[in-house]
């Protein structure tokens, strides 16, 4: 819980997954609105491979297979700011987790190290999917709000309504293999592709 808090310095607040594009664009400009992009995202794209990447980082069995996974997170990176996004976010943890709970961990893309700490720390890899989702989904809720706007009563019922379908795909990807890495949400990709040019904006990504 420590290490998806808001509080633990990756920087998360400062990325929208490509959210500020649909919202600036004007294809999200309500809950309900907001909470099919995410089920989307959940399902069909990052979250449910983001989990896959994490359990399988647990389950390696030296820094050799680790690295090889890694490189795969990395080619599945739909556009440049996905990948500094990832990038970025796991070189941050990796530095603190090693720091503070002596993982020798450094230059992982975001999933790969959660997973990799997990297993380190003897966290489940089924507790870490879970968590992983729900903080993923309430980063980009918490992003949300601040840019349609949204009221912050509006921001927790979305959060709440998919808490459950975070432990469903993590569940659901309890016996998935990299070979079983995929993603059909293509809006949500070519929304990460056109934020690097879109201009004025707030996030990173």
């Amino acid at each position: 819980m420590q290490w998806l808090s808001p509080s633990f310095p990756v920087g998360a607040f400062a990325y929208s997954h490509g959210l500020e594009t649909v919202i600036s664009s004007g294809q999200i400009t309500t809950a309900a609105d907001l909470e099919d992009w995410l089920k989307s995202v959940l399902i069909h794209g990052t979250g449910r491979n983001d989990s896959i990447l994490l359990r399988a980082a647990h389950a390696a069995p030296d820094g050799t297979a680790l690295a090889e996974i890694d490189a795969i997170a990395r080619a599945f990176a739909a556009s440049g700011e996905r990948l500094m996004e990832t990038a970025l976010q796991g070189d941050a943890f990796c530095k603190t987790v090693s720091d503070i709970w002596g993982a020798d961990l450094q230059g992982l893309t975001y999933p790969v190290a959660i997973g990799a700490a997990a297993a380190h720390a003897g966290i489940g890899a089924d507790l870490a999917a879970a968590i992983y989702l729900q903080a993923f989904v309430s980063n980009l809720v918490s992003a949300a709000v601040r840019a349609v706007p949204l009221g912050q009563t509006e921001g927790q019922a979305v959060l709440a309504a998919l808490t459950p379908l975070c432990e469903s795909t993590a569940a659901e990807t309890a016996t998935a293999t990299l070979d079983d890495l995929s993603s059909t949400a293509f809006l949500s990709d070519i929304a990460a592709m056109n934020h690097e040019t879109l201009q004025p904006r707030i996030f990173r990504t």
